[in-house]
């Protein structure tokens, strides 16, 4: 009898997993601010991508009340190899979800919030109209809260995009996540190129909201490709990037091929602002919403002085 077996029976490979360098390792703290926000979370049944994809962030993050709240459920319907998000059929939506949030906000008193989602490609709109309703709701509840959302790329979703930036976020953040090589096994049930028109379509939107976009590293990239998708992500006119570490969370997800050195995100954080990002982040801890309401204030200080700089060229 053959020993072939079809691809879709095999078990999914065994990646072993490589020992942490001691500056992958997080501070972890029993602080009173991390319990108070991990009470207001479990209370107000939230989902929270720090405890969904196993951040490394999260105690430091929650400690100081920081937390990216993930809507429209814990059950993503795609399968990235990355991710460790569970997959498969989601619930249907909780329309009491945005005042949840909201009252969330309010409760940890929140300068800055994240908001994020799952994929729900089993939605029409893929849930653009849930996050509309988050950030009003949000918005009413907390008129000083900045608000950042991190969205789906509403993949064949048509120009359901457009309902998000019509409420206005302050940061409209997606992830291009990886080299356009890797794409098919890291991401495969997205498209590198659909990922940028996003971003270029929300800048071209409305140019006064800030867009953003990360990538990961260690996955097998080459330099060049890195170097790449800074370019493309500049033609998108996006202002913010972040890089960070790809840590692989099991032996069954994609492997790592390899660890940065804090030296080398030095350089790629060097090489990016060369390249006309308004913000930089590049570290072997950095994650999208890592430090965001820190980022954010630090986006509209540098606007101002690009702004400044513009104007006084003009006069003379």
């Amino acid at each position: 009898m053959s020993k072939f077996r079809h691809p879709e029976k095999q078990k999914n490979p065994i990646n072993p997993i490589k020992k942490k360098p001691e500056w992958i390792r997080s501070k972890l703290t029993n602080s009173r601010e991390f319990f108070l926000t991990k009470s207001v979370v479990n209370q107000n049944n939230l989902v929270t991508v720090c405890q969904e994809a196993n951040c490394p962030n999260i105690t430091e993050c929650w400690s100081k009340r920081h937390a990216t709240f993930m809507i429209m459920g814990d059950t993503c319907t795609r399968a990235c190899a990355f991710c460790d998000v569970k997959t498969g059929r989601p619930n249907k939506l909780d329309p009491l979800e945005p005042k949840k949030i909201s009252l969330a906000v309010k409760k940890l008193n929140l300068r800055h919030v994240v908001i994020t989602s799952v994929d729900r490609d089993d939605l029409e709109d893929g849930g653009s109209n849930h996050f509309y309703e988050t950030i009003t709701e949000t918005r009413n509840e907390n008129p000083n809260t900045t608000i950042e959302v991190l969205t789906p790329d509403f993949l064949r979703k048509g120009d359901a995009y457009k309902k998000v930036l019509d409420a206005k976020p302050d940061v409209f953040n997606h992830n291009i996540e990886t080299v356009p090589s890797l794409y098919l096994k890291v991401r495969p049930g997205s498209r590198y190129f659909s990922s940028l028109e996003l971003l270029k379509n929300a800048k071209t939107f409305d140019e006064n909201i800030f867009t953003k976009s990360g990538i990961m590293v260690g996955m097998g990239e080459s330099k060049d490709e890195i170097i790449q998708v800074m370019d493309d992500l500049r033609s998108a006119k996006v202002d913010f990037l972040t890089i960070g570490q790809y840590l692989q969370p099991s032996v069954k997800h994609f492997p790592l091929n390899r660890y940065y050195d804090p030296n080398e995100f030095k350089e790629l954080e060097v090489i990016a602002k060369a390249k006309g990002f308004l913000l930089v982040s590049s570290s072997p801890l950095t994650r999208s919403s890592y430090h965001a309401d820190e980022d954010f204030a630090l986006l509209k200080k540098n606007r101002k002085l690009i702004n400044a700089k513009s104007i006084s060229k003009e006069n003379h």
